[in-house]
């Protein structure tokens, strides 16, 4: 086979690719309506309704008694699809899967009980309680992800650093893949407080991920991000303002994890915090309010907060903005964001590893091939059993 019927196989190859994975956003996003139907419907049947904080904004109060857990709808809808038609001979599914399963399972215990105020400090979900869990699971997922086969997914500490190339750090690897899916579950979570915030912002990050791994030729990856995708879109058709349904932590805290175990799987993660900068800057918030707070208590006495209240969005509720004026804005962020992000991932050098060979490739540029010839394998991905 020549050059030419390479990069058309290649060109082939992609577009099937893509048009599969948009097929499935479809079918996530019709499975998603159907099974949010029912799902809310029983909720409000068993009045599992969402609390609201007595000292947020004034008309969030209309809001109590909303169901929540809708996370259900977008999980059941992945796991469905995925395993039907996208889990066959490839087993590297099952982590980010089991990821969305685990963290959902973890953020369901805490939605109920905390609906149900069995909270004590002795027994539910506390916030040590819970960041134990967080930890510990997103430290198994990091070594499952690091370690060879068959022990783990062998993607080893390798990261894609844009216009440079592939570096591995090493055992470093793992405590900060371990601090990023934590850090993505919290911010994602706090970033669920107005209709159709977590929604859209989950939709665009995981689109803008698939568009990625489309790009670095992780083509499981391209189909699994779009599904999620999709079942984002369709929870919108609820989750819309106002809101017959709220995600809830079952569906934040997976989607969160989810997106960086996804991320880290594409060695794109220096890009998650361009992409999700919405959920970096709701994250920030909150830190920044805690322990500033904290400081000015000890300084001065009397604790001083930097913004109106966190989340940031609240934050600018009260400065005067409409809540749909919040979403919009800051949906608007998110795409620009998710669209720099794209771009630096179809701008990134070769590794320093590449054959120094006249033969100049007459393919797409790709960061993971290991050699000028057009024929070669791709970088080493999870895909391969």
């Amino acid at each position: 086979m020549n050059n030419e019927q390479v990069v058309v196989e290649l060109q082939r190859a992609l577009v099937l690719k893509l048009a599969e994975a948009l097929l499935l956003a479809g079918a996530a996003f019709v499975l998603t309506l159907v099974l949010g139907r029912w799902w809310i419907r029983w909720l409000k049947a068993h009045n599992i309704g969402k609390a609201i904080r007595v000292d947020g904004p004034q008309s969030h109060m209309i809001k109590i008694g909303t169901p929540t857990m809708g996370g259900v709808m977008i999980i059941a809808s992945v796991v469905i699809i995925t395993v039907i038609f996208n889990l066959v001979n490839r087993w590297s599914m099952l982590l980010p899967l089991a990821a969305l399963v685990g963290y959902g399972i973890l953020g369901a215990f805490d939605d109920y009980l905390s609906l149900t105020k069995v909270r004590s400090k002795t027994f539910g979900l506390t916030e040590r309680f819970k960041m134990v869990w967080l930890v510990m699971i997103a430290f198994l997922a990091s070594l499952a992800l690091y370690l060879p086969k068959p022990f783990g997914l062998a993607n080893g500490g390798d990261v894609v650093v844009p216009f440079v190339g592939v570096i591995d750090i090493g055992y470093w690897y793992i405590p900060i893949a371990t601090f990023l899916i934590v850090a993505m579950a919290n911010a994602v979570n706090f970033s669920d407080g107005m209709d159709g915030l977590a929604g859209w912002t989950s939709a665009i990050a995981f689109a803008a991920f698939g568009v990625i791994a489309f790009v670095y030729r992780f083509d499981y990856l391209v189909t699994y991000s779009f599904t999620v995708s999709g079942a984002c879109v369709a929870f919108l058709w609820f989750n819309a303002h106002p809101a017959q349904v709220f995600m809830g932590d079952t569906g934040s805290l997976a989607l969160g994890a989810t997106l960086a175990i996804v991320a880290l799987i594409s060695k794109a993660w220096l890009l998650l915090p361009i992409v999700g900068i919405i959920y970096v800057l709701e994250a920030a918030s909150v830190v920044i309010q805690r322990y500033y707070f904290k400081y000015t208590r000890i300084t001065t006495g009397t604790g001083k907060r930097v913004f109106k209240m966190t989340p940031i969005h609240h934050h600018f509720e009260l400065t005067g903005w409409s809540e749909m004026q919040v979403v919009q804005r800051f949906v608007m962020i998110g795409i620009i964001a998710a669209m720099i992000g794209i771009s630096l991932a179809l701008n990134p050098a070769l590794p320093q590893q590449v054959s120094t060979s006249s033969t100049q490739p007459t393919i797409p540029d790709n960061p993971f091939t290991t050699t000028d010839d057009p024929t070669a394998t791709p970088y080493p991905s999870p895909l391969e059993n």
